[in-house]
C-alpha cells in the first residue's frame, strides 16, 4: 500500500482541501488527486466526498481514517527508532487539554519545546468536552479526572490537589464556611450537571451536596464567576494560585474536611510503544508541572 495515497488521504480531511493537503506536502495539485485516486483504487472503495469547493469522508473513509493514522504513526516510529540520538523528535504532535489547564499550563511551555526540537510540529486543542483521541488522532491527552476508559494507557504526571476559594466581596457579604456542612449555606459555583462535590474527611472520601444559582460547563467561566464574588469554587491549585497570591481569592480552609485531590495525568490512545515525540513532551510538560508546585508551596509559606 502507498503510504504517499495514505498521507494525502488523513492530510486532506485534515485541511478539508486536497489543494492545502498537497501545499502542506509538498506536492503539486495533479500530483495529490493522483495519489489519493490510486489509493482509492487500490482499496477499492471511495473514500472522500469532493466538489469544487469541499472535501469530506465517505463511510469508507470514515473507517479507514483511524487505521490510516495507525499506519502514519507506525512509519514515524521506525524513522524515530533510528534517528540519531540528540537530534530532536520530529513529525506532527496533536495534543488536547482543558481549556484552563491549556492556556495556563500548555500555551506558555510549547515555544521553548518547540524550540528545542525545531523539526516539530505542534497542534493544539483546548476544550472542556472530552474528546476521542482515538478516532480524533490525538496523541496526547492531558486529562484532570478519575479515568474511565481502561482501553487507554496512561501516566500519572502529579497529584492535582484543589482549594475552595471565594472573593473578598463575596466572603464581606455572606461570610465563609468554616465547616463542611455550613456549605449548604452558601451560593456554589457548581460544574453543570454535577450534584456533589468530593471531600476528604480524616481518612474517608465522601460526597457532599452543592448547589447556586450559576452552573457552567466551562471551568474557566467558573473562575471568573468566583473573582467577581458569586459564589464558592472548588479549583484546582495551578489555577487559582495567581488570584490567591495578589488576594483577588481568599481560601477557605473548613475544619473538618478538605477538598478530594485528583490527578494529572498523560493519556495516550494506544498501547504500543509511545512515540519519541509523545514522550519528549510529556517529559518538558512534567517539569513544568513540578515548577509550577514548587511555586504553589511559596505561596503557601507566604500566607
Amino acid at each position: 500500500m502507498d503510504l504517499a495515497g495514505i498521507e494525502i488521504f488523513v492530510e486532506a480531511l485534515k485541511t478539508g482541501s486536497l489543494a492545502k493537503a498537497a501545499k502542506r506536502l509538498g506536492l503539486t495539485a495533479m500530483a495529490a488527486t493522483r495519489g489519493l485516486a490510486a489509493l482509492e483504487k487500490e482499496l477499492g472503495v471511495r473514500l472522500v466526498h469532493r466538489t469544487t469547493r469541499s472535501l469530506s469522508s465517505t463511510a469508507e473513509g470514515d473507517l479507514f481514517l483511524p487505521h490510516a493514522r495507525a499506519i502514519l504513526e507506525a512509519r514515524n516510529n521506525g524513522l524515530e527508532a533510528i534517528r540519531p540520538r540528540g537530534t530532536g523528535v520530529s513529525g506532527l504532535l496533536r495534543i488536547t487539554a482543558s481549556a484552563a489547564f491549556g492556556r495556563k499550563v500548555v500555551a506558555p511551555m510549547v515555544p521553548a519545546f518547540m524550540d528545542s526540537n525545531p523539526d516539530l510540529q505542534v497542534d493544539l486543542m483546548f476544550t472542556d468536552e472530552q474528546v476521542d483521541i482515538v478516532s480524533r488522532g490525538i496523541d496526547i491527552a492531558i486529562r484532570i479526572a478519575k479515568l474511565r476508559d481502561n482501553r487507554l494507557v496512561a501516566r500519572k504526571l502529579a497529584d492535582n490537589p484543589r482549594r475552595l476559594c471565594a472573593s473578598p466581596a463575596y466572603i464581606a457579604r455572606n461570610g465563609a464556611p468554616t465547616k463542611l456542612t455550613e456549605l449548604e449555606q452558601h451560593a456554589c459555583l457548581v460544574a453543570s450537571g454535577t450534584s456533589h462535590w468530593a471531600f476528604q474527611k480524616g481518612s474517608r472520601s465522601v460526597q457532599h451536596k452543592v448547589s447556586g444559582r450559576l452552573t457552567a460547563n466551562s471551568i474557566e467561566a467558573l473562575h471568573a464567576s468566583c473573582v467577581a464574588g458569586q459564589g464558592i469554587a472548588n479549583l484546582s491549585s495551578w489555577d487559582v494560585d495567581e488570584e490567591l497570591r495578589a488576594g483577588r481569592l481568599t481560601e477557605l480552609v473548613l475544619a473538618d474536611a478538605v477538598p478530594e485531590a485528583l490527578a494529572i495525568w498523560a493519556v495516550f490512545p494506544s498501547s504500543r510503544q509511545i512515540p519519541a515525540k509523545s514522550r519528549a513532551f510529556v517529559a518538558a510538560l512534567r517539569t513544568t508541572i513540578d515548577e509550577r508546585l514548587v511555586a504553589l508551596v511559596d505561596v503557601d509559606s507566604e500566607r
